[in-house]
């Protein structure tokens, strides 16, 4: 931070969400420069040559992903602030983003205000997860919920990403065009995903997402 100025990276690949976002926060006095780029790929490049105070991170974007991309960032540089601004607003997105390295949590759904006090608390080295976020673990509708839980944890970033969309009902054709992967690979990580799980379809992934409260039923 310099003279009370925060600066931000925006990592977002829709260049609406980007220009809304720099309207925003430029209107907060405590803001300083604001850049952006449109992919996780180019964080740790941008980051290194720029070195913002806070990096605000979308989760769904082509490529490698939001969740993967903190995971890198952290590993570059683990005391680089991360919020995420994500429209996903479940519990299990907030813990494993939180686990990859992120400091913060907010939904896009958020007033604007929001965003901009958790910008600032963040760079003041608090950590901010947006009150309405904050998971709830009241769901006993399956025996197994826990083990369930410990497995989807000790997924991979990557594996959580197919597991998301099989889970949501896409085929593995869909999966494999939204994240810009090869069908083979997407597969590949399905067999994996069902394997680490001991389930054998798409309805029993998809169950799995709704016990977690990944997905609403």
């Amino acid at each position: 931070m310099t003279n009370n100025n925060i600066s931000v990276l925006l990592v977002d690949d829709h260049e609406v969400v980007r220009a809304g976002f720099r309207i925003l926060l430029s209107a907060q006095p405590f803001i300083g420069d604001i850049m952006d780029v449109n992919r996780g790929e180019l964080v740790g490049q941008e980051y290194e040559r720029l070195q913002p105070d806070v990096v605000v991170m979308d989760l769904s974007m082509p490529g490698i992903g939001g969740l993967e991309t903190i995971r890198r960032l952290h590993k570059q540089d683990p005391k680089a602030v991360v919020l995420v601004y994500s429209i996903h607003d479940e519990a299990i997105y907030v813990e494993r983003a939180l686990q990859a390295g992120a400091r913060g949590y907010v939904s896009k759904n958020s007033a604007a205000e929001v965003l901009a006090e958790a910008v600032k608390a963040v760079a003041e080295g608090k950590q901010y997860v947006e009150e309405k976020l904050l998971p709830e673990i009241d769901d006993v509708r399956h025996m197994d919920i826990e083990h369930y839980r410990e497995v989807v944890d000790l997924l991979s970033p990557r594996e959580f990403d197919v597991f998301c969309r099989l889970a949501k009902g896409m085929t593995a054709h869909e999966a494999a065009n939204d994240l810009h992967l090869g069908y083979k690979t997407v597969a590949n990580y399905n067999t994996q995903i069902k394997s680490k799980l001991k389930v054998n379809t798409a309805a029993e992934l998809a169950n799995i997402a709704v016990v977690l409260g990944l997905i609403k039923p």
